[in-house]
């Protein structure tokens, strides 16, 4: 199958004066490509990024059903459009979440923290915290204030 858009940049990068204008058409012709190719589903991860966001609960086959497609359909292209798997985008809004109520309510008790986050208990918090910082939650706070600026109170 012949790209006519692709011939024409080729023709174009011929015609071009200098490289600096051929990396500028080349540039262009990539964005549009990608932002053509995106658009239809632009507004489906939004929703779904939204409910996460929303949602201290979630599971794939719940957000590949708000994006209306089917779960290995669903992985694949919020993979391409968000750079990371549906599953450890979740990890990382959870450690968000748990670094923002961190951050505005430090007295909280691990217990609850884990529970209001969505872990399946504290352990479990602690783990995956652990993964991410390379500190438990208290060793964290120990050494630093935490910060999530992905949630807004």
């Amino acid at each position: 199958m012949e790209d006519i858009e692709l011939q024409d940049l080729a023709g174009k990068m011929g015609d071009a004066d200098n490289l600096e204008k051929a990396v500028t058409l080349i540039e262009n012709f990539l964005l549009n490509r990608a932002l053509l190719g995106n658009s239809y589903n632009i507004p489906r991860l939004s929703n779904v990024v939204r409910h996460i966001s929303n949602s201290v609960q979630t599971n794939i086959k719940g957000l590949a059903d708000i994006a209306c497609l089917s779960e290995k359909q669903f992985c694949r292209v919020f993979s391409e459009h968000i750079g990371t798997t549906p599953k450890d985008f979740l990890r990382i809004i959870r450690l968000q979440r748990t670094l923002s109520i961190l951050q505005h309510n430090p007295k909280i008790g691990f217990a609850q923290l884990s529970y209001e986050c969505g872990y399946t208990d504290q352990s479990h918090m602690i783990k995956e915290f652990r993964l991410f910082t390379g500190y438990t939650p208290k060793e964290y706070i120990s050494r630093c204030a935490p910060v999530s600026d992905y949630f807004t109170f």
